[in-house]
């Protein structure tokens, strides 16, 4: 059934709205689950560092880290909800041959998200962490290791977040190939462009070491790789 105009912005201040109350539901259940949130981020640090302390440099250092945290928490409900809502609200309005390219790409994204930051959190963490506290111990001037709390916090999900967009690499690609702007031939034949664009990404987005760096590149050449069999053969 056609809708007017009128019809379709009031189903969009719908759906909008919905997003906004599952928003809040989310920073709700964030503020409350914020602690022990700060001690699942903070634990693969404490791995490598018995007995390690966390600087809270101002009185109101708490109450932002849980603000914030409650707010990350609010984001990862409703990002899923957002992206629902909008899908029901353009899919009346595609083809089939556009739904079938959308859908998946609109399922794969959030799985590949947390894949990368799961790959970040258990992966990259452990290593990194225990790199950077060796080389402070290390150091050859008396020095006392006391990370603040609120930047290892923005440290941390700043890298959850890095990983999280560059396991979107597949969906990039296929989506691209899809829609007839890169063919596979193409993207074969460029492949060690892509390594070089990879290694310089990796270097950008991660610690100024080559352990982060790698850590990143590699599974991103490994995307890479995995993207070209998903491609359509020209």
């Amino acid at each position: 059934m056609k809708m007017t105009l009128v019809q379709h912005f009031a189903e969009l201040r719908r759906r909008i709205l919905w997003v906004a109350l599952i928003f809040v539901a989310g920073f709700a259940l964030g503020w409350f689950c914020a602690p022990t949130l700060q001690a699942f981020l903070t634990r693969p640090l404490m791995a490598v560092w018995p007995n390690g302390t966390m600087l809270y440099t101002g009185l109101a250092d708490g109450l932002m880290i849980q603000f914030s945290l409650a707010t990350g928490v609010a984001l990862m409900v409703a990002a899923p909800a957002a992206l629902w809502h909008l899908w029901a609200f353009v899919a009346p309005g595609l083809r089939a041959n556009e739904k079938k390219i959308i859908w998946p790409i609109m399922v794969l994204s959030p799985v590949l998200f947390l894949g990368g930051a799961a790959f970040a959190f258990y992966i990259l963490f452990p290593i990194a962490f225990k790199f950077f506290v060796d080389l402070n111990q290390a150091a050859p001037v008396p020095s006392v290791l006391m990370p603040a709390a609120r930047e290892y916090l923005a440290f941390a999900i700043g890298l959850l977040k890095v990983f999280g967009v560059a396991f979107q690499l597949p969906l990039v690609l296929v989506l691209l190939n899809r829609v007839g702007v890169l063919r596979c031939s193409v993207a074969v034949r460029m492949r060690r462009y892509a390594i070089v664009i990879i290694v310089a990404t990796a270097a950008v987005l991660t610690p100024p070491d080559i352990v982060s760096q790698v850590v990143l590149a590699v599974p991103m050449w490994a995307l890479f790789e995995i993207s070209l069999l998903f491609m359509r053969r020209d």
